[in-house]
């Protein structure tokens, strides 16, 4: 892993995490290249900006739960081989059940360059402390359809209250949102506006 990445579990404590894409439970159905272990890695500055997070989280009972940091290159460049195949209906249902995958670029649920790969973005939710429960925020992690949007139509009121607090936890703390997907948040001030790394995410 490149040196300018430390893993965030040892740097922002209390996090919880769950590295889809080094796992089989993610849109593509196996892990992806680039992922190694199970952790999610990220530059210092947003480690810095996550801790704010967690502490604004805290405040209200809540935890965070990472689903992806940095993202090497090899593994956007997977998902666009991904795309380029031929559907085979394993993961359609779950992930993009009203769109084809073919059209998921276009339609700006996965891209070719990557903030991810800047290590300037992080997919992520809320828990309760007390029990450990995720927030309802009316759909999953990677649910690439409009009722991800954050203007979805259709949200029950506790769904959209949901959404709104963790919008208001990130942007707080030098986030912004991605319209399109709820659990998507860039780092405001990003220091390597103009890196793609590819480093493999490797370690215990």
């Amino acid at each position: 892993m490149n040196a300018e990445f430390v893993f965030v579990d040892e740097v922002v404590r209390g996090v919880r995490w769950d590295a889809k894409y080094a796992t089989w439970d993610n849109f593509t159905g196996r892990p992806v290249d680039g992922y190694l272990v199970n952790r999610i890695a990220a530059t210092r500055e947003m480690c810095a900006a996550l801790i704010e997070a967690r502490d604004r989280a805290a405040g209200m009972g809540l935890g965070l739960l990472l689903w992806d940091g940095y993202r090497p290159q090899r593994a956007t460049d997977q998902f666009l081989r991904w795309s380029e195949q031929e559907e085979d209906g394993v993961r359609k249902a779950r992930h993009y059940p009203r769109l084809e995958r073919a059209d998921l670029f276009e339609l700006g649920y996965i891209h070719g360059r990557s903030g991810h790969t800047r290590g300037a973005a992080v997919d992520l939710t809320l828990f309760e402390l007390d029990g450990g429960a995720l927030l309802d925020m009316g759909g999953r992690h990677d649910l690439m359809d409009p009722s991800s949007h954050h203007a979805a139509a259709g949200l029950s009121r506790e769904e959209r209250s949901h959404r709104r607090l963790l919008r208001t936890v990130m942007e707080l703390s030098g986030f912004s949102a991605y319209e399109r997907e709820w659990w998507h948040y860039a780092l405001t001030n990003e220091p390597h506006p103009d890196s793609y790394f590819d480093g493999e995410i490797v370690g215990a």
